[in-house]
């Protein structure tokens, strides 16, 4: 296809999408899997938030991303169900039913980890989604010195509490991966739980949010490396940096994550919602990683996701 062609051809995406960019940066070869992407329904009667949902996102709906898969030519995407909804699964539910083509989704679910009923409610929803759900998701973003929750938003909750190894226990038992969105001081006690659910595959949200940690907590995040269950994903590099996009200073976090995990432990989420999104996205990875040799960047993109979640 010619030059000319081409650039044709993504003004056409971009007019049949909005106000996207009219080019985006050229597809990376091989397979992109992103591992970390939120969806949120325009329609706020049919999917509504609960009372305590910590925010309330602009819609990003379904719809409008199968437009962005298509023109992207993303192979797969994995939902990762966000703290809007709480526990209620209805939505992503909605997406698994409506997606782009059979088998292209995967799932995160989101439940209370120190709830009693929440090994019986993750199964159900398993079982009702046979294949389909791939982790569940744990926030832990308190402050340190602030004591954990224990109701209300389902959000920092007692890492040590007896019923969180019961949910861990359980999730290894359904195969689930426990996904960790947390401040980096954490680090120690979701090593005690990788240490003791070693079954467990244990994924580490947004570079651990480095940037907000001190180099001694990162260096506790990396000593995570050393459970061969543990996974690092590349994304929502903002959190790591002090500086506007391209985000210069996170690199050497970045360098030092490939470093102690390895590019077969290593996941590329965030992707992007929009073309725009999509076009940033790619350039920052090939500045982050320009280091890497292309064999190891592709696992990264893709191909190690393809074989963690069975897609």
């Amino acid at each position: 296809m010619s030059a000319t062609a081409t650039i044709s051809r993504r003004r056409l995406l971009a007019g049949a999408l909005g106000a996207l960019p009219a080019i985006c940066a050229s597809r990376p070869p091989g397979t992109l899997v992103d591992v970390h992407v939120h969806l949120f329904a325009a329609d706020p009667v049919q999917f509504p938030y609960p009372p305590d949902a910590p925010y309330q996102p602009k819609p990003s709906p379904l719809e409008d991303y199968v437009k962005v898969v298509a023109a992207a030519r993303l192979d797969h995407t994995v939902i990762v169900h966000p703290e809007p909804y709480q526990d209620d699964h209805r939505y992503l539910e909605y997406c698994f039913a409506h997606e782009p083509s059979p088998g292209y989704f995967k799932g995160t679910c989101l439940f209370d980890p120190i709830a009693p009923r929440t090994p019986e409610r993750m199964e159900a929803l398993v079982k009702r989604n046979p294949g389909r759900i791939v982790a569940l998701r744990i926030h832990e973003t308190r402050k340190p010195g602030t004591p954990p929750s224990s109701s209300g938003p389902i959000k920092d909750r007692d890492m040590q509490s007896p019923a969180m190894e019961n949910t861990w226990r359980k999730a290894q038992e359904l195969g689930l991966a426990i996904q960790m969105h947390f401040l980096p001081y954490f680090a120690p006690q979701i090593g005690e739980l990788a240490r003791k659910s070693p079954g467990v595959t244990v994924l580490l949200d947004h570079l651990a949010r480095a940037g907000q940690g001190t180099p001694a907590d990162f260096d506790q995040v990396l000593q995570l490396a050393r459970h061969p269950r543990v996974y690092m994903k590349y994304s929502g590099i903002e959190y790591s940096s002090k500086q506007p996009y391209p985000y210069p200073d996170a690199k050497p976090l970045v360098r030092r994550a490939f470093d102690a995990f390895g590019p077969d432990r290593m996941l590329w989420g965030g992707i992007g919602n929009t073309l725009e999104d999509f076009d940033r996205q790619v350039r920052l990875f090939d500045l982050m990683f320009d280091f890497a040799a292309e064999s190891d960047r592709a696992k990264i993109r893709g191909l190690n996701a393809l074989k963690l979640f069975g897609f």
